[in-house]
């Protein structure tokens, strides 16, 4: 049986103990548990300039065939699936961080693009794309004329 204990700001390391111990035994027992398929969020750097974006994922190990790339309504839309290699029946992991399953991730630009001007390149594991600003959205300068 537990009993209710008042809480005491002094008591935080017990606290932060007592999350590590529940959320390590949940840790630990995915870790056990057999290794299915999963969806996974794709992490992106984006960066901009006055005439484009430039988006860079992480996708190690895959082939950029198995890459689909969309945009849509100036939606960028990234997805693949990555597939495990298979396990030996007597093998038993320590640590398993490389991930597999599908993964998908959509970014909505918040000027209009230009769809039809898009690069891709896939280069040791990074996926860059280079996605150029609508002529309408880019700053115009504006030069002045000195007169008399």
């Amino acid at each position: 049986m537990t009993t209710l204990v008042r809480w005491n700001p002094r008591n935080r390391m017990r606290m932060i103990n007592e999350f590590d111990r529940a959320f390590g035994d949940m840790i630990n027992d995915m870790l056990d548990a057999p290794t299915t398929p999963a969806k996974w969020g794709l992490p992106l750097d984006v960066a901009e300039t006055e005439d484009a974006y430039t988006v860079a994922a992480p996708i190690p190990g895959i082939n950029p065939d198995d890459i689909d790339i969309t945009l849509e309504d100036d939606v960028l839309t990234i997805k693949g699936e990555t597939s495990s290699e298979t396990n030996e029946e007597n093998t038993r992991y320590h640590l398993r961080e490389r991930r597999f399953g599908t993964f998908s991730r959509s970014l909505r630009f918040p000027v209009a693009v230009n769809s039809d001007a898009v690069a891709a390149n896939y280069v040791n594991g990074v996926l860059t794309l280079t996605i150029p600003k609508a002529e309408e959205v880019k700053p115009k300068r504006i030069a002045i004329s000195v007169g008399s």
